[in-house]
């Protein structure tokens, strides 16, 4: 599961070079008009840093899947019995994963279920503010652009 982290870190790379192009729209010689620039590379970096934290939760979810029924001691997932206590475990059935949302839950017989990781909640909810930051920056540079040809158009 190295490449799940190495495409992580590539993610990662790329929003903060974003960030950076971003964050270089403060200083003097910036590119005009300097607002539409400003919002598409903050949509460039809100995608990239949610590319990085989705790829992050997809390959741990992939790698919990992956451990299960991988070899002795591997059923039920080792991701539902790592680190919780006997009586969490106690009548552990089977498993669901997702990676729309990202989750790895845990089913016991009676029908309850527990989180395997309770760091897939924060992993959904950055992305998806991070995938709609980058929405409504496009959303608003693609706005911006329209708002200045019409005032283009009108003066001439």
């Amino acid at each position: 599961m190295l490449v799940g982290l190495g495409i992580s870190a590539a993610c990662a790379i790329a929003a903060i070079v974003a960030a950076a192009g971003t964050a270089a729209m403060a200083f003097p010689g910036r590119p005009e008009p300097w607002t539409v620039h400003l919002m598409r590379r903050a949509a460039a970096t809100a995608a990239w840093a949610a590319a990085a934290v989705y790829s992050l939760g997809f390959f741990a979810v992939l790698a919990s899947e992956s451990d299960f029924n991988d070899g002795a001691n591997s059923v039920p997932a080792p991701a539902c019995r790592d680190g919780f206590d006997p009586a969490t475990i106690e009548g552990l059935s089977h498993h669901r994963s997702s990676y729309l949302p990202l989750r790895f839950d845990c089913v016991r017989e009676d029908g309850s279920v527990y989180a395997s990781d309770p760091g897939y909640v924060w992993m959904n909810g950055a992305t998806a503010v991070l995938a709609l930051c980058a929405a409504l920056f496009a959303i608003g540079a693609g706005y911006a652009t329209e708002l200045r040809a019409r005032k283009a158009a009108a003066a001439a």
